[in-house]
């Protein structure tokens, strides 16, 4: 529980961490100035209501006044207590948002009140993050144990689920980087692993084949299970050469059908040699696995049978699940096809604009892609591009730096809090501010599909930027409640 000895206790001036404050304040700064500079006119004022300067700066305001009700006026105390149904209204409203919502470019996750637009996928990051600390600081939690495991797992879960049927993928995909907070709370590295292998596994069988994606899958889990055996040699005596062959075969397939078209050769196809292979590797970690009473080598080979199912659904996920502008944008970031005047021109004007920037970039206002329009969503998804193009190579990685240092202090916080409470919420706040930097950063490069993702604080929208005030400075209350009183 947060709290302690109240007598003898510091300030509350004493007790904040200004650093985070002065974080926030900066990133703020420099979203106004770049949203400005993304709708500049010479003939409009930046405050006016007419341009997005001008509509951003009244949220700003209203995000300074929740700052200070969080900070001066809501005992922190209340956060444990509230976690349960804050968590649950909010879930209730991201199932009803699917039914109620207006469809935005396919997305059905906003309320519309007006001119004003409410996205609870953007609170639920906070609620959630807020119910795992609740629940993973419970006296005796393990998450090790099944039903602890489980428990966090539906907390995750559900919320999740109800932002994907939504069509907010983006949302969805900012929930995987809790998964730093989990393995910082003893989650076991092989499931960071797992889920990396699961990526892997989905591009390879895009860009390759599934062919190709069960021999990465075959190679990783012998290689893992040699390595762990103390038997590094066997794998490089037995199991290399025949992954050399069975990587070679489809090449040797086709050059000898093309001379030899009518030859018995042309039975024995690729994936027919695959089959006896996985069939004779399974089987004998299967018996190896129960003989030796070995749960690693019975696990990896659970995996592996899981991990072929994965590749054989990757086609139907990919074509039957998600929606056509979705496929574009995976198809040309993994450079499938290319589509530089439909969904790929986003990007492609996005790296136009970045690289026009240059060391030192073009000066603030003076940005002819910022200026004349060719980025769509500037202002909002693709604001990293307006700082690349005006501020140059510089002023891009001083904001980057800026985030890394945030992210830093953040986590240099959750560990010195003695409240595990305090320590697990800290983490989500950190974990969710790293996967909207690494996604919205990553799209405007062109390195991540294009799937509207705010940048933190410096994106337009107030939604957005309440959601991130919100979450920030219920840490820096909790943390502040600690120092107090600690």
């Amino acid at each position: 529980m947060i709290g302690g000895n109240y007598n003898n206790g510091r300030g509350l001036a004493q007790s904040i961490d200004w650093m985070l404050i002065a974080f926030y304040l900066v990133f703020v700064v420099i979203g106004w100035m770049n949203i400005y500079a993304s709708v500049y006119d010479p003939e409009v004022s930046a405050l006016s209501f007419s341009l997005r300067s001008g509509k951003q700066f009244v949220w700003i305001l209203t995000a300074f006044g929740l700052a200070a009700l969080i900070l001066f006026v809501i005992p922190p105390r209340l956060y444990e207590a509230a976690a349960p149904p804050m968590y649950a209204v909010i879930l209730l409203l991201l199932i009803v948002v699917r039914f109620v919502g207006g469809d935005i470019k396919g997305s059905y996750s906003w309320f519309s009140m007006g001119p004003v637009s409410f996205q609870p996928a953007e609170l639920s990051k906070t609620t959630t993050a807020l119910m795992l600390a609740l629940y993973m600081s419970k006296y005796g939690y393990k998450i090790s144990q099944k039903k602890d495991f489980l428990t966090t797992m539906a907390i995750l879960g559900l919320p999740m689920l109800a932002i994907l049927m939504e069509n907010e993928t983006g949302s969805m995909l900012v929930y995987v980087g809790f998964i730093f907070m989990l393995y910082r709370e003893g989650l076991s590295g092989w499931f960071v692993f797992l889920l990396c292998m699961v990526i892997v596994t989905f591009i390879m069988t895009l860009t390759a084949s599934p062919y190709a994606a069960i021999i990465t899958l075959a190679v990783v889990i012998t290689f893992c299970n040699e390595l762990f055996s103390d038997n590094i040699k066997r794998w490089l005596s037995i199991y290399l050469p025949i992954f050399i062959v069975l990587v070679a075969y489809p090449y040797i397939y086709n050059v000898f059908t093309e001379i030899y078209p009518s030859s018995f050769f042309v039975h024995f196809k690729p994936v027919i040699v695959l089959i006896p292979f996985i069939i004779t590797l399974v089987l004998t970690y299967v018996i190896k696995g129960f003989r030796q009473m070995n749960n690693f080598k019975l696990l990896s080979i659970a995996a592996f049978v899981a991990g072929i199912i994965m590749t054989f659904s990757v086609q139907f996920f990919f074509n039957n699940v998600l929606h056509d502008y979705q496929r574009k944008r995976i198809e040309v970031v993994l450079g499938m096809t290319e589509d530089p005047n439909g969904v790929g021109y986003n990007v492609r004007q996005s790296m136009i604009a970045i690289g026009s920037g240059g060391l030192i970039g073009k000066g603030y206002l003076h940005g002819t892609q910022t200026t004349f329009g060719f980025v769509p969503e500037q202002s909002t998804d693709f604001i990293f591009c307006t700082i690349g193009e005006e501020w140059g190579f510089l002023g891009s990685a001083a904001v980057i730096i800026l985030y890394v240092l945030l992210i830093i202090r953040i986590i240099r916080d959750s560990e010195e809090s003695r409240s595990s409470f305090t320590r697990i919420y800290g983490y989500c706040v950190a974990s969710t501010f790293f996967m909207h930097l690494i996604i919205n950063i990553g799209m405007t490069l062109g390195l991540m599909p294009v799937i509207g993702i705010p940048l933190p604080m410096i994106s337009y929208g107030g939604s957005s930027l309440w959601s991130f005030t919100i979450m920030l400075f219920i840490f820096i209350a909790l943390y502040s409640n600690e120092r107090r009183y600690f």
